[in-house]
């Protein structure tokens, strides 16, 4: 039975992505392993958001090309479809794949395994060429690809307790400084009915919190016909399916409508967590971002959230050093995070991404300036995490148990709380159990919640 594992980069999309390859690798026949070096295939499922994440996916290549020569790679994900010949260049890599046919790597590693049968030749590429370039790759224009997503190619259980669903792929917006839409394509939704079916598919597996992903989830439905509204998506899957808690990944600012966080606000079963992304508080630089909305939008979103939701939990993207940012609008965007209730941040340096638009403009920032701001960012984003957690203190939170690394604390059990905080409940508990718990202690990053049906340990204090 031939092995494999699977490496994974970048966002939640990409790593239901790769649960889905797993999934699919299972049905063939494969066996998953617990490490790399032991797989007869390693599938590395890659980003490209950033040069740091292409930096990322090269550098472990040739880790493993190291550890072990035997070892196929498979490279696939964003950084394939963005730039396949510079992976299929690298020592150690059997094969390319882009987006465009990564629904097709189960049938190929299934042709190279013993007994398979062959995949068609002229699935490759028709520019590959096998002396320019060791590798084949498997890849095509991603804009051709239409109509809505279908199953299985969307998601799936992977390893984590809280799988994620994927619904959505593709963007149709066109930020300056975005990459995405060429290597995601353009938005499409997967069908509402397949939408309650997988979910109810993982509900009946016993999973009790599923994560809603996609790249541009608010934009879910505009290609159905007729339309649907990610709304009476939500509406629908409280209705007609039996998950316990639905958590949304991430969703453009502008989607988040005063009807969508009633609907949050009237539901136990949804958690209150809103990731919205805001990339910067300057509206010039919104604006050469080619960003739809401006500050003073972004901030009725919180608002509107802290209103009816004070304990949800608020994250945001932020983008720092974007060509032609002053250190005025550098200040513009402190300020604003400073005076709303961000609980965290996610701080990236601005990266240019070949065949954006932003990465033509004039003045590029030089390194050490965005470097400095990204300190600052990341700083200001610890404190407000820190103040959010002390905010936490004597509130009783329900709580998911998740799985307890191997070489943590026997007698601590990780928990994700319904406003996304990591606590540690002081008991050997199992994976995937629901607990009303108490936080009794906050020492830095640590939380520690006791659960209510253990009254005996009722340890206080806050350091």
């Amino acid at each position: 039975m031939p092995t494999f594992f699977i490496e994974q980069f970048g966002c939640r999309a990409t790593q239901a992505d790769g649960a889905a390859i797993e999934r699919q690798l299972r049905e063939r026949g494969f066996s998953l392993v617990s490490d790399a070096a032991s797989a007869d295939v390693v599938v590395l499922n890659t980003c490209t958001v950033t040069a740091a994440a292409d930096t990322q996916a090269r550098d472990a290549i040739r880790k493993l090309h190291a550890a072990n020569p035997a070892t196929r790679i498979l490279v696939t994900g964003c950084y394939a479809q963005r730039a396949p010949q510079e992976l299929a260049a690298l020592p150690g890599v059997s094969f390319v794949v882009g987006n465009s046919h990564k629904p097709q790597i189960p049938a190929l590693l299934h042709s190279i395994s013993p007994g398979g049968a062959a995949i068609p030749a002229g699935k490759f590429s028709q520019s590959t060429s096998p002396r320019e370039f060791p590798a084949p790759i498997l890849s095509g224009d991603i804009s051709e690809l239409q109509g809505v997503l279908v199953a299985p190619v969307l998601g799936g259980e992977g390893n984590h307790t809280r799988p994620t669903l994927k619904i959505q792929d593709g963007c149709n917006s066109c930020c300056s400084f975005c990459v995405i839409p060429f290597v995601r394509g353009k938005s499409r939704s997967l069908p509402p009915q397949v939408v309650l079916s997988e979910i109810q598919r993982l509900a009946d597996s016993g999973f009790r919190e599923i994560v809603l992903s996609g790249i541009n989830l608010g934009t879910y439905g505009r290609d159905i016909s007729p339309r649907v509204e990610f709304l009476d998506l939500l509406r629908r899957i409280l209705d007609e399916t039996l998950v316990e808690r639905l958590r949304i990944s991430s969703i453009e600012p502008l989607d988040v409508t005063q009807d969508l966080i009633e609907l949050f606000a009237s539901s136990h079963r949804i958690a209150p967590h809103f990731h919205m992304p805001l990339q910067s508080a300057s509206d010039r630089i919104l604006a050469a971002m080619h960003r739809w909305y401006r500050a003073e939008h972004y901030a009725r979103r919180v608002e509107l959230i802290q209103e009816r939701l004070p304990h949800a939990a608020i994250g945001a993207d932020v983008i720092t050093g974007f060509p032609g940012e002053t250190d005025a609008d550098h200040a513009a965007t402190l300020s604003f995070i400073e005076a709303r209730p961000f609980t965290y941040l996610h701080v990236f340096s601005y990266s240019q991404r070949p065949g954006t638009r932003a990465a033509a403009l004039p003045h590029q920032l030089p390194g050490h300036v965005i470097k400095r701001r990204a300190r600052e960012l990341r700083a200001l984003a610890a404190r407000k995490s820190a103040e959010f957690r002390q905010s936490q203190f004597g509130r009783t939170l329900r709580v998911l148990t998740l799985r307890r690394e191997p070489e943590s604390d026997p007698n601590l059990t990780p928990a994700l709380s319904e406003n996304y905080l990591t606590v540690h409940l002081p008991l050997p508990l199992p994976a995937n159990e629901f607990h009303q718990a108490t936080v009794t202690r906050i020492t830095g990053n640590e939380i520690l919640a006791v659960p209510l049906e253990s009254p005996a340990l009722s340890l206080t204090g806050v350091t």
